[in-house]
C-alpha cells in the first residue's frame, strides 16, 4: 500500500514540479516582465530548487562519447552484449581511424566491471568506466530496475546474481581467452563466490580480481549499514521494507525493496550534509556560479536516481552477507543454473591474482571488511596478492573523483598489466566439469 501511496503523491506533485521549472525560467529571463523584478534572481533560485526537490529522477545515461588515448580522441559506442531478464552486459566499444592507436586498443586487457545492485544504477560508476577506457576494453553489468521486469520472468535471487557473473565471465573468456574482474562495493561478495565456484569446478578463472570497498567480512569495523542489518531481524526487513510494484509498471505485483525507500535511507545517513548542499546550490544560483550549480545538478541527478531491487535478492543478501556471514563462515551454498547445490570455497582459487582496495574514511564498508578477502583466498600465492588503503578517501572516493583517478587507478592499471601476460595460458583448453562444459558449449 505504501508504494501505491508514494506513486499517487508523485503523480500529484508532477504538475507542480513542472510549474516550478517554468516559473524558474520566467524569473531568470530578463526579457520577461517577471525577470524585471529586483528579487527575480532569488525567486528563480527558489523555484529551481523546488523543482529539483519535487522532480522525478529517471535512470541517467553513461553519456561517454569519446575518450582520449595517446592524444587521440577515440569514439565510444555503447552496445548491449548480453540481455538477461535482470541485467544487461554493456560494452563500451571504441572506434578510431588512427591505425597506430587502433593496433594498441586491440591488445589492451579486457575488464569486466561488476556494478553494485544496491539502490543506484550502474551509471554511478561512470567515472570508473571513463578512466579505465583509456587502457582497457571495458564491459559493465547494467542492472535493471526490478519494477520494469514482468512477473513472468520469475524472481531474482542472490544465487542468480552469482550465476549471472559466471556467465558474463565465460562469455568474455570465449571471446578473448580470459579477462580481469573489478567489483565495486556490494558485488565483491557474489563475485568472489562466482570465481570460487568456477575454481572448484576446475574452470578457467579470471586473471585478476580487484575488489573495492565491499563487505567481504561485515563483522569488521561495523558501520551504520552493518549495524542496521544486525540489529533488525530478517522478519523485520521482510515486513517493513518489502512492497509490491503498482499496476502502472511492467513489473506489477513483483515484491521489491522500492527505490524511494532506499533513497530515504541514503539521505537519512547524512541529512545535514544534504541540507547544506541544497542551500549552497540556492546561493550559487543567486550568485550566478554556473560551475558549482552544474556540479550540484550532476551529482544529484545520479544520487537521486534509484531502482527497485527484487525482494528475494535483497533479503537473501541481508541474511547471507550481513547476518549469517556465510561467506567467511564457510557455510554458503549456491544453487547453480543446473540446480546443483555447490559450496562456496574461496580457498580453491589459485590462478587469479587478488587486489583489494579500501578507503580510510569509508562509512559504508568499514576498515578491514574488503581486506578480509586475502584471509579467505589461501590458495592464491602471497606474491599475487596486494592491498591498498586510500588515505583520506571515503566510500565513493575509491572509484570516483580525484583520488580514484590519481591514486587508485594507477595501481589498478599496473596490477592488471602485470598479470595480463598470463593470458597465454588461456590458449590451452580449459578444464571443466561435464555440466559446465555442456553449459558453455550451448552458449557459444
Amino acid at each position: 500500500m505504501l508504494y501505491q501511496l508514494y506513486e499517487a503523491q508523485r503523480s500529484l506533485m508532477e504538475p507542480f514540479a513542472d510549474f516550478a521549472q517554468a516559473a524558474s525560467k520566467m524569473y531568470s529571463n530578463p526579457l520577461t516582465a517577471f525577470g524585471q523584478n529586483p528579487l527575480s534572481q532569488r525567486v528563480s533560485a527558489g523555484y529551481d530548487l523546488t523543482y529539483r526537490l519535487w522532480k522525478d529522477y529517471e535512470k541517467p545515461e553513461f553519456g561517454l562519447k569519446t575518450v582520449n588515448v595517446d592524444g587521440t580522441d577515440v569514439v565510444i559506442q555503447e552496445a548491449i552484449e548480453l540481455d538477461k531478464p535482470f541485467c544487461e552486459l554493456r560494452r563500451f566499444k571504441r572506434f578510431t581511424d588512427n591505425a597506430k592507436v587502433l593496433d594498441g586498443l586491440k591488445t589492451q586487457p579486457v575488464v569486466l566491471i561488476v556494478a553494485p545492485l544496491s539502490g543506484h544504477y550502474a551509471t554511478l560508476l561512470r567515472d570508473t568506466v571513463r578512466t579505465m577506457l583509456k587502457d582497457h576494453k571495458v564491459y559493465i553489468t547494467d542492472w535493471k530496475n526490478a519494477r520494469i521486469v514482468p512477473l513472468a520472468q520469475g524472481a531474482f535471487h542472490l544465487d542468480d546474481y552469482v550465476n549471472y557473473v559466471q556467465e558474463f565471465i565465460r562469455h568474455l573468456q570465449a571471446q578473448y581467452g580470459n579477462c580481469h574482474v573489478v567489483s565495486v562495493c556490494q558485488p565483491t561478495v557474489p563475485v568472489l563466490a562466482a570465481v570460487s565456484l568456477m575454481a572448484s569446478r576446475g574452470e578457467t578463472t579470471p586473471l585478476t580480481m580487484t575488489m573495492m570497498g565491499g563487505p567481504i567480512d561485515a563483522r569488521k569495523s561495523p558501520t551504520a549499514v552493518n549495524n542496521l542489518a544486525t540489529n533488525k531481524s530478517f522478519e523485520w526487513f521482510e515486513n517493513n521494507v518489502i512492497y509490491r510494484v503498482p499496476t502502472s509498471f511492467p513489473g506489477a505485483g513483483r515484491r521489491v525493496y522500492p527505490g524511494f525507500l532506499q533513497h530515504t535511507g541514503f539521505v537519512a545517513m547524512n541529512p545535514d550534509r544534504h541540507m547544506t548542499s541544497h542551500y549552497d546550490y540556492f546561493k550559487d544560483l543567486i550568485k550566478g556560479d554556473d560551475a558549482s550549480t552544474e556540479a550540484h545538478r550532476k551529482f544529484y541527478d545520479e544520487y537521486n536516481a534509484v531502482l527497485d531491487m527484487d525482494a528475494d535478492y535483497y533479503l537473501e543478501t541481508i541474511r547471507v552477507v550481513f547476518q549469517e556471514f556465510a561467506l567467511v563462515a564457510g557455510t554458503w551454498d549456491v544453487i547453480s543454473e543446473e540446480g546443483d547445490l555447490e559450496r562456496v570455497r574461496p580457498q580453491d582459487i589459485r590462478g587469479t591474482a587478488l587486489l583489494s582496495v579500501e578507503g580510510e574514511l569509508d562509512d559504508i564498508s568499514g576498515s578491514g571488511q574488503t581486506e578480509a578477502v586475502h584471509g579467505l583466498c589461501t590458495g592464491v600465492p602471497k606474491s599475487q596478492q596486494r592491498h591498498l588503503e586510500v588515505k583520506g578517501a571515503g566510500h565513493y572516493g575509491i572509484f570516483s573523483g580525484r583520488r580514484w583517478r590519481e591514486t587508485v587507478y594507477p595501481q589498478v592499471k599496473a596490477f592488471i598489466a602485470d598479470h595480463n601476460t598470463q593470458q597465454k595460458r588461456a590458449a590451452a583448453p580449459a578444464k571443466r566439469t561435464r555440466s559446465a562444459t555442456k553449459k558453455v558449449a550451448s552458449k557459444a
